[in-house]
Protein backbone atom coordinates (compact mmCIF):
# COMPACT_ATOMS: atom_id res chain seq x y z
CA UNK A 1 0.00 0.00 0.00
CA UNK A 2 1.72 3.14 -1.17
CA UNK A 3 0.83 6.43 1.14
CA UNK A 4 0.30 10.21 -0.55
CA UNK A 5 0.20 12.97 1.40
CA UNK A 6 -1.51 16.19 -0.51
CA UNK A 7 -0.04 19.07 1.44
CA UNK A 8 -1.38 21.96 -0.36
CA UNK A 9 -4.71 23.15 -1.56
CA UNK A 10 -5.38 20.49 -4.74
CA UNK A 11 -8.60 19.85 -6.51
CA UNK A 12 -10.44 16.66 -5.20
CA UNK A 13 -11.62 15.93 -8.52
CA UNK A 14 -8.26 16.70 -9.88
CA UNK A 15 -6.56 13.73 -7.34
CA UNK A 16 -9.51 11.45 -7.49
CA UNK A 17 -7.55 8.84 -9.54
CA UNK A 18 -5.50 8.78 -6.24
CA UNK A 19 -8.83 8.41 -3.88
CA UNK A 20 -10.06 5.51 -6.39
CA UNK A 21 -6.52 3.70 -6.34
CA UNK A 22 -7.01 -0.08 -4.44
CA UNK A 23 -2.97 0.50 -3.86
CA UNK A 24 -2.77 4.12 -2.68
CA UNK A 25 -3.93 5.59 0.62
CA UNK A 26 -4.59 9.51 -0.02
CA UNK A 27 -3.74 12.08 3.39
CA UNK A 28 -4.54 15.57 2.80
CA UNK A 29 -2.87 17.94 5.62
CA UNK A 30 -2.46 21.89 4.27
CA UNK A 31 -0.46 24.71 6.35
CA UNK A 32 2.24 22.42 7.76
CA UNK A 33 5.46 24.12 8.69
CA UNK A 34 8.63 22.71 7.70
CA UNK A 35 9.25 20.77 11.12
CA UNK A 36 5.56 19.40 10.95
CA UNK A 37 6.43 17.44 8.19
CA UNK A 38 9.51 16.41 8.61
CA UNK A 39 7.90 14.96 11.44
CA UNK A 40 5.77 12.81 9.65
CA UNK A 41 6.52 12.76 5.84
CA UNK A 42 8.83 9.28 6.66
CA UNK A 43 5.73 7.40 6.26
CA UNK A 44 4.98 8.51 2.85
CA UNK A 45 5.66 7.30 -0.44
CA UNK A 46 4.73 10.40 -2.66
CA UNK A 47 3.99 13.94 -1.56
CA UNK A 48 1.62 16.21 -3.23
CA UNK A 49 2.35 20.13 -3.59
CA UNK A 50 1.60 23.50 -5.60
CA UNK A 51 3.29 26.43 -4.24
CA UNK A 52 2.69 26.89 -0.93
CA UNK A 53 4.69 23.91 0.70
CA UNK A 54 8.82 24.53 0.41
CA UNK A 55 9.88 20.82 0.11
CA UNK A 56 13.62 21.73 1.41
CA UNK A 57 16.73 19.05 1.39
CA UNK A 58 15.57 18.63 5.30
CA UNK A 59 12.44 17.05 4.65
CA UNK A 60 13.99 15.10 1.83
CA UNK A 61 15.98 13.36 4.01
CA UNK A 62 13.26 12.68 6.34
CA UNK A 63 11.19 11.16 4.02
CA UNK A 64 13.32 7.82 3.83
CA UNK A 65 10.26 6.33 1.64
CA UNK A 66 9.60 8.64 -0.44
CA UNK A 67 9.61 8.08 -4.14
CA UNK A 68 8.48 11.04 -6.18
CA UNK A 69 7.47 14.72 -4.99
CA UNK A 70 4.65 16.27 -7.83
CA UNK A 71 4.17 19.79 -8.07
CA UNK A 72 0.40 20.19 -9.51
CA UNK A 73 1.73 22.98 -11.71
CA UNK A 74 4.47 23.71 -13.98
CA UNK A 75 7.71 25.86 -12.00
CA UNK A 76 9.30 23.74 -9.00
CA UNK A 77 11.32 26.76 -7.29
CA UNK A 78 9.57 25.48 -4.01
CA UNK A 79 11.52 22.49 -4.59
CA UNK A 80 14.93 21.71 -3.84
CA UNK A 81 15.77 19.71 -7.20
CA UNK A 82 19.77 18.78 -6.05
CA UNK A 83 18.85 17.63 -2.67
CA UNK A 84 16.06 15.46 -4.62
CA UNK A 85 18.30 13.91 -7.26
CA UNK A 86 21.07 13.04 -4.56
CA UNK A 87 18.35 10.94 -2.53
CA UNK A 88 16.91 9.44 -5.89
CA UNK A 89 13.34 11.46 -5.42
CA UNK A 90 11.60 11.89 -8.72
CA UNK A 91 10.24 15.16 -9.33
CA UNK A 92 7.65 15.69 -11.99
CA UNK A 93 5.28 18.66 -12.58
CA UNK A 94 2.33 18.82 -15.43
CA UNK A 95 3.84 20.95 -18.09
CA UNK A 96 0.28 20.39 -20.16
CA UNK A 97 -2.16 21.22 -18.15
CA UNK A 98 -2.81 24.65 -18.44
CA UNK A 99 -1.73 24.73 -22.48
CA UNK A 100 -5.62 25.58 -23.15
CA UNK A 101 -5.99 27.92 -20.44
CA UNK A 102 -3.06 30.30 -21.47
CA UNK A 103 -4.48 29.76 -25.10
CA UNK A 104 -7.74 31.45 -24.31
CA UNK A 105 -6.26 34.22 -22.34
CA UNK A 106 -4.42 35.37 -24.99
CA UNK A 107 -7.97 35.48 -26.89
CA UNK A 108 -9.26 37.29 -24.85
CA UNK A 109 -6.58 39.73 -24.34
CA UNK A 110 -6.15 39.82 -28.05
CA UNK A 111 -9.93 40.78 -28.28
CA UNK A 112 -9.48 42.89 -25.94
CA UNK A 113 -6.81 45.14 -27.11
CA UNK A 114 -8.80 45.36 -30.55
CA UNK A 115 -11.75 46.37 -29.14
CA UNK A 116 -10.48 49.08 -26.39
CA UNK A 117 -12.95 46.50 -23.87
CA UNK A 118 -11.31 47.70 -20.54
CA UNK A 119 -10.75 51.26 -21.74
CA UNK A 120 -14.85 51.32 -22.83
CA UNK A 121 -15.54 50.05 -19.68
CA UNK A 122 -14.29 52.19 -17.20
CA UNK A 123 -15.39 55.07 -19.09
CA UNK A 124 -18.96 53.57 -19.06
CA UNK A 125 -18.86 52.78 -15.25
CA UNK A 126 -17.90 55.87 -15.12
CA UNK A 127 -20.25 57.91 -16.68
CA UNK A 128 -19.33 58.76 -19.83
CA UNK A 129 -21.28 56.99 -22.59
CA UNK A 130 -18.18 57.74 -25.15
CA UNK A 131 -18.45 55.93 -28.21
CA UNK A 132 -15.53 57.02 -30.32
CA UNK A 133 -13.73 53.57 -29.24
CA UNK A 134 -12.99 52.20 -32.79
CA UNK A 135 -11.24 49.44 -33.15
CA UNK A 136 -10.23 46.56 -35.77
CA UNK A 137 -11.40 43.08 -36.72
CA UNK A 138 -9.17 39.89 -36.45
CA UNK A 139 -10.76 38.97 -39.86
CA UNK A 140 -7.93 39.52 -42.78
CA UNK A 141 -4.88 40.49 -40.14
CA UNK A 142 -2.10 38.59 -40.18
CA UNK A 143 -1.04 37.03 -36.31
CA UNK A 144 2.57 36.82 -35.80
CA UNK A 145 3.71 33.92 -33.12
CA UNK A 146 6.60 33.67 -31.72
CA UNK A 147 7.32 30.05 -30.51
CA UNK A 148 5.04 27.06 -31.82
CA UNK A 149 4.99 25.01 -28.91
CA UNK A 150 1.70 23.42 -27.23
CA UNK A 151 0.32 26.71 -26.30
CA UNK A 152 1.96 28.73 -29.56
CA UNK A 153 0.00 25.74 -31.93
CA UNK A 154 -3.19 26.11 -30.26
CA UNK A 155 -3.24 29.63 -30.79
CA UNK A 156 -2.38 29.30 -34.05
CA UNK A 157 -5.28 26.77 -34.29
CA UNK A 158 -7.97 29.36 -33.03
CA UNK A 159 -6.62 32.26 -35.23
CA UNK A 160 -7.25 30.36 -38.61
CA UNK A 161 -10.90 30.03 -37.39
CA UNK A 162 -11.21 33.88 -36.65
CA UNK A 163 -9.79 34.37 -40.96
CA UNK A 164 -6.57 34.84 -39.75
CA UNK A 165 -3.03 34.53 -41.64
CA UNK A 166 -0.71 32.90 -39.09
CA UNK A 167 3.13 33.49 -39.24
CA UNK A 168 5.32 31.11 -36.86
CA UNK A 169 8.91 31.29 -35.57
CA UNK A 170 10.06 28.71 -33.78
CA UNK A 171 13.44 27.19 -34.27
CA UNK A 172 12.20 23.58 -33.94
CA UNK A 173 9.66 24.35 -36.44
CA UNK A 174 9.71 22.67 -39.64
CA UNK A 175 8.63 23.52 -42.77
CA UNK A 176 6.40 20.61 -43.43
CA UNK A 177 4.70 20.54 -39.87
CA UNK A 178 4.23 24.11 -40.49
CA UNK A 179 1.91 23.48 -43.76
CA UNK A 180 0.02 20.47 -41.55
CA UNK A 181 -0.93 23.69 -39.51
CA UNK A 182 -1.40 26.21 -42.11
CA UNK A 183 1.18 28.15 -40.32
CA UNK A 184 3.90 30.25 -42.99
CA UNK A 185 7.31 30.13 -41.51
CA UNK A 186 8.96 33.46 -40.93
CA UNK A 187 11.78 35.38 -39.04
CA UNK A 188 11.21 37.05 -35.98
CA UNK A 189 12.23 40.16 -38.06
CA UNK A 190 9.93 38.99 -40.79
CA UNK A 191 7.19 38.50 -38.32
CA UNK A 192 7.76 42.26 -36.88
CA UNK A 193 7.84 43.86 -40.31
CA UNK A 194 4.12 41.92 -41.59
CA UNK A 195 2.26 41.14 -38.25
CA UNK A 196 -1.02 43.74 -37.59
CA UNK A 197 -0.65 41.21 -34.25
CA UNK A 198 1.56 39.56 -32.34
CA UNK A 199 1.60 36.83 -29.63
CA UNK A 200 4.89 35.23 -27.77
CA UNK A 201 5.02 31.83 -26.48
CA UNK A 202 8.30 30.89 -26.01
CA UNK A 203 10.39 30.52 -23.10
CA UNK A 204 12.21 33.19 -21.55
CA UNK A 205 15.91 32.05 -21.87
CA UNK A 206 19.10 34.39 -22.41
CA UNK A 207 18.24 33.84 -26.43
CA UNK A 208 14.64 35.17 -25.70
CA UNK A 209 15.12 37.94 -23.29
CA UNK A 210 14.39 40.74 -25.59
CA UNK A 211 13.42 39.35 -28.63
CA UNK A 212 11.41 41.93 -29.32
CA UNK A 213 13.31 45.23 -28.58
CA UNK A 214 13.63 48.19 -30.43
CA UNK A 215 14.81 47.07 -33.55
CA UNK A 216 12.19 44.94 -33.84
CA UNK A 217 9.76 47.87 -32.85
CA UNK A 218 11.64 49.88 -35.85
CA UNK A 219 10.18 47.36 -38.50
CA UNK A 220 6.66 47.26 -37.48
CA UNK A 221 3.28 48.92 -38.99
CA UNK A 222 1.95 51.52 -37.44
CA UNK A 223 -1.52 49.77 -35.44
CA UNK A 224 0.19 46.72 -34.32
CA UNK A 225 -1.03 45.42 -31.22
CA UNK A 226 1.01 43.08 -29.19
CA UNK A 227 -0.01 40.50 -26.51
CA UNK A 228 2.58 38.75 -23.72
CA UNK A 229 0.70 35.75 -21.84
CA UNK A 230 4.15 33.92 -21.91
CA UNK A 231 7.12 35.17 -19.44
CA UNK A 232 8.27 38.60 -18.95
CA UNK A 233 11.10 39.75 -20.31
CA UNK A 234 10.69 38.48 -23.96
CA UNK A 235 9.45 41.56 -24.83
CA UNK A 236 11.55 44.89 -23.53
CA UNK A 237 9.08 46.89 -22.00
CA UNK A 238 10.31 50.34 -21.85
CA UNK A 239 10.99 49.54 -25.87
CA UNK A 240 7.53 48.83 -26.02
CA UNK A 241 6.58 52.08 -23.99
CA UNK A 242 8.43 54.04 -26.42
CA UNK A 243 6.59 52.45 -29.92
CA UNK A 244 3.49 53.37 -28.42
CA UNK A 245 4.43 57.27 -27.75
CA UNK A 246 5.77 57.38 -31.17
CA UNK A 247 2.37 55.80 -32.70
CA UNK A 248 3.76 52.27 -33.53
CA UNK A 249 2.19 50.13 -31.45
CA UNK A 250 -2.02 50.89 -31.46
CA UNK A 251 -2.18 48.66 -28.14
CA UNK A 252 -0.85 46.22 -25.82
CA UNK A 253 -2.10 43.20 -23.60
CA UNK A 254 0.21 42.10 -21.02
CA UNK A 255 -0.45 39.15 -18.10
CA UNK A 256 3.57 39.03 -16.93
CA UNK A 257 5.84 41.20 -16.30
CA UNK A 258 9.60 41.29 -16.04
CA UNK A 259 9.76 42.04 -12.29
CA UNK A 260 6.20 40.54 -10.87
CA UNK A 261 4.65 42.42 -9.48
CA UNK A 262 5.32 45.46 -11.10
CA UNK A 263 6.01 48.54 -8.90
CA UNK A 264 3.24 51.10 -8.87
CA UNK A 265 5.57 53.39 -10.61
CA UNK A 266 5.40 50.76 -13.65
CA UNK A 267 5.02 52.21 -17.39
CA UNK A 268 1.96 50.50 -17.95
CA UNK A 269 -0.05 50.74 -15.28
CA UNK A 270 -0.54 54.92 -16.51
CA UNK A 271 -0.82 53.99 -20.44
CA UNK A 272 -4.31 53.50 -21.66
CA UNK A 273 -2.97 52.20 -24.69
CA UNK A 274 -1.85 48.99 -22.70
CA UNK A 275 -3.95 46.24 -20.70
CA UNK A 276 -2.73 44.43 -18.13
CA UNK A 277 -3.96 41.35 -15.39
CA UNK A 278 -1.84 39.67 -12.58
CA UNK A 279 -0.64 36.82 -14.68
CA UNK A 280 -3.55 34.49 -14.82
CA UNK A 281 -2.39 32.29 -17.62
CA UNK A 282 -3.60 29.11 -15.38
CA UNK A 283 -5.90 30.45 -13.22
CA UNK A 284 -8.91 28.18 -14.50
CA UNK A 285 -11.04 25.98 -12.69
CA UNK A 286 -10.34 23.46 -15.63
CA UNK A 287 -6.42 24.18 -15.62
CA UNK A 288 -5.85 23.75 -12.11
CA UNK A 289 -8.12 20.43 -12.22
CA UNK A 290 -5.93 19.36 -15.50
CA UNK A 291 -2.70 20.27 -13.91
CA UNK A 292 -4.05 17.60 -11.05
CA UNK A 293 -5.06 15.01 -12.67
CA UNK A 294 -1.58 15.11 -14.92
CA UNK A 295 0.55 14.98 -11.85
CA UNK A 296 -1.61 12.17 -10.56
CA UNK A 297 -1.72 9.82 -13.57
CA UNK A 298 2.62 10.62 -13.18
CA UNK A 299 2.44 9.79 -9.32
CA UNK A 300 0.46 6.96 -10.02
CA UNK A 301 2.99 5.16 -12.87
CA UNK A 302 6.19 6.02 -10.77
CA UNK A 303 4.89 4.04 -7.58
CA UNK A 304 3.83 1.31 -9.82
CA UNK A 305 7.17 1.43 -11.77
CA UNK A 306 5.68 1.72 -15.03
CA UNK A 307 6.95 4.19 -17.37
CA UNK A 308 6.48 8.43 -16.99
CA UNK A 309 7.63 11.24 -18.67
CA UNK A 310 6.79 14.40 -17.27
CA UNK A 311 10.09 14.27 -14.28
CA UNK A 312 12.19 17.39 -13.82
CA UNK A 313 15.00 15.53 -12.38
CA UNK A 314 17.26 12.78 -12.62
CA UNK A 315 16.40 9.12 -11.64
CA UNK A 316 18.90 6.92 -10.09
CA UNK A 317 20.95 5.35 -12.51
CA UNK A 318 22.87 2.09 -11.58
CA UNK A 319 26.53 2.46 -9.63
CA UNK A 320 28.35 0.84 -12.33
CA UNK A 321 26.84 2.80 -15.09
CA UNK A 322 26.85 6.24 -13.37
CA UNK A 323 30.64 5.89 -11.91
CA UNK A 324 31.88 5.20 -15.59
CA UNK A 325 29.11 8.15 -17.06
CA UNK A 326 29.28 11.24 -14.91
CA UNK A 327 32.78 11.98 -15.97
CA UNK A 328 31.16 12.88 -19.09
CA UNK A 329 27.97 14.62 -17.89
CA UNK A 330 29.30 17.76 -18.08
CA UNK A 331 31.23 17.18 -21.16
CA UNK A 332 28.18 15.58 -23.57
CA UNK A 333 25.91 18.67 -22.36
CA UNK A 334 28.33 21.39 -23.53
CA UNK A 335 28.75 19.46 -26.72
CA UNK A 336 25.46 19.87 -27.12
CA UNK A 337 25.08 23.44 -25.94
CA UNK A 338 28.05 24.58 -28.43
CA UNK A 339 25.97 22.78 -31.47
CA UNK A 340 22.59 23.70 -30.34
CA UNK A 341 24.06 27.41 -30.47
CA UNK A 342 25.55 27.58 -34.15
CA UNK A 343 23.53 25.18 -35.85
CA UNK A 344 20.90 27.17 -38.23
CA UNK A 345 17.32 25.81 -38.99
CA UNK A 346 15.36 23.26 -37.16
CA UNK A 347 17.13 20.35 -36.06
CA UNK A 348 15.93 17.36 -37.27
CA UNK A 349 18.10 14.06 -36.78
CA UNK A 350 21.30 13.91 -33.83
CA UNK A 351 23.40 11.23 -34.42
CA UNK A 352 25.99 10.36 -31.54
CA UNK A 353 29.11 8.56 -32.02
CA UNK A 354 30.89 6.94 -28.97
CA UNK A 355 34.27 5.86 -29.23
CA UNK A 356 36.70 4.15 -27.41
CA UNK A 357 36.35 3.30 -23.30
CA UNK A 358 32.15 4.17 -23.96
CA UNK A 359 31.17 1.69 -26.41
CA UNK A 360 30.99 -1.03 -24.21
CA UNK A 361 28.58 1.48 -21.64
CA UNK A 362 24.81 1.53 -21.68
CA UNK A 363 25.57 5.13 -22.72
CA UNK A 364 21.54 6.42 -22.99
CA UNK A 365 21.90 8.38 -19.60
CA UNK A 366 24.78 10.59 -21.41
CA UNK A 367 22.81 10.63 -24.71
CA UNK A 368 20.13 12.53 -22.74
CA UNK A 369 22.59 15.53 -21.60
CA UNK A 370 23.41 15.57 -25.02
CA UNK A 371 20.46 16.10 -26.14
CA UNK A 372 19.36 18.50 -23.36
CA UNK A 373 22.22 20.46 -24.34
CA UNK A 374 21.38 20.96 -27.76
CA UNK A 375 17.78 22.16 -27.02
CA UNK A 376 18.57 23.68 -23.71
CA UNK A 377 18.69 27.56 -24.91
CA UNK A 378 15.14 27.26 -26.65
CA UNK A 379 13.36 24.85 -24.12
CA UNK A 380 12.94 26.63 -20.67
CA UNK A 381 11.45 22.81 -19.34
CA UNK A 382 13.69 20.08 -20.83
CA UNK A 383 16.23 18.65 -18.89
CA UNK A 384 17.63 15.08 -18.40
CA UNK A 385 14.40 13.21 -18.01
CA UNK A 386 12.29 14.15 -20.56
CA UNK A 387 15.17 15.49 -23.39
CA UNK A 388 14.49 12.91 -25.06
CA UNK A 389 10.58 12.99 -25.72
CA UNK A 390 10.56 16.53 -26.20
CA UNK A 391 13.01 15.82 -29.27
CA UNK A 392 11.24 13.05 -30.36
CA UNK A 393 7.44 14.77 -29.78
CA UNK A 394 9.05 17.29 -32.66
CA UNK A 395 10.09 15.17 -35.03
CA UNK A 396 13.91 14.91 -33.97
CA UNK A 397 15.14 11.33 -34.86
CA UNK A 398 18.29 10.77 -32.22
CA UNK A 399 20.71 7.96 -34.06
CA UNK A 400 22.70 6.70 -31.43
CA UNK A 401 26.26 4.29 -32.61
CA UNK A 402 29.93 2.91 -31.45
CA UNK A 403 32.78 2.81 -33.01
CA UNK A 404 36.45 1.20 -32.21
CA UNK A 405 38.16 3.53 -34.30
CA UNK A 406 38.89 6.81 -31.57
CA UNK A 407 41.57 9.00 -33.73
CA UNK A 408 43.94 7.95 -30.75
CA UNK A 409 41.52 9.09 -28.17
CA UNK A 410 41.09 6.90 -24.89
CA UNK A 411 37.28 8.34 -25.71
CA UNK A 412 35.61 9.92 -27.87
CA UNK A 413 32.21 11.72 -28.04
CA UNK A 414 31.04 12.42 -31.54
CA UNK A 415 28.22 14.39 -32.35
CA UNK A 416 26.28 15.80 -34.85
CA UNK A 417 22.80 18.06 -35.59
CA UNK A 418 21.19 17.54 -39.04
CA UNK A 419 18.81 20.54 -40.06
CA UNK A 420 17.47 21.10 -43.96
CA UNK A 421 20.40 23.62 -44.00
CA UNK A 422 23.34 22.07 -43.14
CA UNK A 423 25.24 19.59 -40.91
CA UNK A 424 27.45 20.76 -37.70
CA UNK A 425 29.67 17.89 -35.48
CA UNK A 426 31.87 18.43 -32.50
CA UNK A 427 33.87 15.46 -30.96
CA UNK A 428 35.36 15.97 -27.92
CA UNK A 429 37.11 13.55 -25.24
CA UNK A 430 38.37 13.69 -21.18
CA UNK A 431 42.06 14.20 -21.69
CA UNK A 432 43.85 12.86 -17.81
CA UNK A 433 44.89 16.21 -16.53
CA UNK A 434 43.47 18.87 -18.97
CA UNK A 435 39.66 17.90 -18.12
CA UNK A 436 36.99 18.59 -21.32
CA UNK A 437 38.53 19.54 -24.67
CA UNK A 438 36.50 20.06 -27.77
CA UNK A 439 38.96 18.38 -30.09
CA UNK A 440 36.94 19.24 -33.94
CA UNK A 441 34.34 21.15 -35.14
CA UNK A 442 33.38 19.62 -38.52
CA UNK A 443 35.86 18.89 -40.38
CA UNK A 444 38.98 21.39 -38.80
CA UNK A 445 40.92 19.55 -35.63
CA UNK A 446 40.53 21.97 -32.68
CA UNK A 447 41.89 21.65 -29.27
CA UNK A 448 40.37 24.27 -26.70
CA UNK A 449 38.52 23.72 -23.08
CA UNK A 450 34.54 23.44 -23.36
CA UNK A 451 34.47 26.42 -20.73
CA UNK A 452 33.43 30.07 -20.50
CA UNK A 453 33.01 32.79 -23.19
CA UNK A 454 33.76 31.80 -26.84
CA UNK A 455 34.30 33.23 -30.01
CA UNK A 456 33.75 30.73 -32.85
CA UNK A 457 35.28 32.78 -35.90
CA UNK A 458 34.90 30.84 -39.48
CA UNK A 459 37.32 32.93 -42.43
CA UNK A 460 39.50 32.37 -45.02
CA UNK A 461 42.98 31.46 -44.17
CA UNK A 462 44.70 34.67 -45.04
CA UNK A 463 47.93 36.05 -43.69
CA UNK A 464 47.29 38.85 -41.10
CA UNK A 465 43.71 37.81 -39.93
CA UNK A 466 44.60 37.00 -36.46
CA UNK A 467 46.31 39.90 -36.05
CA UNK A 468 43.21 41.98 -37.42
CA UNK A 469 40.78 40.49 -34.58
CA UNK A 470 43.52 40.22 -31.66
CA UNK A 471 44.18 44.22 -32.26
CA UNK A 472 40.11 45.07 -32.57
CA UNK A 473 39.45 42.70 -29.57
CA UNK A 474 42.10 44.75 -27.64
CA UNK A 475 40.73 48.20 -28.65
CA UNK A 476 37.25 47.19 -27.25
CA UNK A 477 39.17 45.93 -23.67
CA UNK A 478 38.46 42.12 -24.53
CA UNK A 479 41.08 40.08 -23.13
CA UNK A 480 42.01 37.04 -24.92
CA UNK A 481 42.66 34.15 -23.12
CA UNK A 482 43.33 31.24 -25.36
CA UNK A 483 43.43 31.03 -29.19
CA UNK A 484 42.68 27.89 -31.44
CA UNK A 485 42.56 27.90 -35.68
CA UNK A 486 42.02 24.60 -37.62
CA UNK A 487 42.40 24.80 -41.12
CA UNK A 488 42.66 21.58 -43.77
CA UNK A 489 44.80 23.40 -46.67
CA UNK A 490 46.90 26.18 -46.74
CA UNK A 491 44.79 29.03 -48.21
CA UNK A 492 41.71 27.56 -47.81
CA UNK A 493 38.93 27.64 -45.62
CA UNK A 494 39.58 27.95 -41.29
CA UNK A 495 38.15 28.52 -38.38
CA UNK A 496 39.71 30.50 -34.96
CA UNK A 497 37.92 29.83 -31.48
CA UNK A 498 39.09 32.39 -28.93
CA UNK A 499 38.57 32.07 -25.42
CA UNK A 500 37.90 35.33 -23.57
CA UNK A 501 37.00 37.01 -20.39
CA UNK A 502 34.00 38.38 -21.13
CA UNK A 503 31.19 38.76 -23.31
CA UNK A 504 32.07 40.61 -26.41
CA UNK A 505 29.92 43.66 -27.06
CA UNK A 506 27.35 43.51 -29.95
CA UNK A 507 28.74 46.17 -31.68
CA UNK A 508 32.42 44.24 -31.59
CA UNK A 509 30.84 41.38 -33.12
CA UNK A 510 29.22 43.35 -36.00
CA UNK A 511 32.82 44.81 -36.46
CA UNK A 512 34.55 41.40 -37.06
CA UNK A 513 31.96 40.68 -39.11
CA UNK A 514 32.65 43.43 -41.48
CA UNK A 515 36.40 42.37 -41.49
CA UNK A 516 38.17 41.19 -44.79
CA UNK A 517 37.83 37.01 -45.04
CA UNK A 518 35.81 36.90 -41.96
CA UNK A 519 33.06 34.71 -42.85
CA UNK A 520 30.98 34.65 -39.66
CA UNK A 521 31.31 35.49 -35.84
CA UNK A 522 29.42 33.15 -33.57
CA UNK A 523 29.77 34.25 -29.45
CA UNK A 524 29.34 31.12 -27.84
CA UNK A 525 28.68 30.63 -23.89
CA UNK A 526 29.73 27.47 -21.63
Amino acid sequence: MFKVLVSDPISDMGIQMLYDAADVEVVKQSGLSEDELIAIIGEYDALLVRSQTKVTEKIMNAGTKLKVIGRAGVGVDNIDLEAATKRGIIVINAPDGNTIATCELTFAMMMATARMIPQAYKKTVGGEWDRKFIGVELRNKTLGILGMGRIGSEVAKRAKVFGMEVIGYDPFLTEDRAEKMGVKLGSVNEIAAKADFITVHTPLTPETRHLIAKPQFELMKPGIRIINCARGGIIDELALVEAIDQGIVAGAAFDVFEVEPPTKDHPFLSNPKVIVTPHLGASTIEAQENVAIDVSEEVLHILRNEPFKNAVNMPPVPADVLNKLQPYFSLGEKIGSVLGQIAQGAVSEIVVNYAGDLMDVDTSPLTRYIVKGIFQNQLESINIINAMHLAKSRGVNIVVQTSNASNSFTNLVTVTVKTKQEEKTLAGTLLAGFGERIVRIDQYPVDFAAEGNLLLISHNDKPGIIGRVGTLLGSNQVNIATMQVGRKVIGGSAIMVLTIDKTAPAEVLAELTKQDEIVNVRALTL
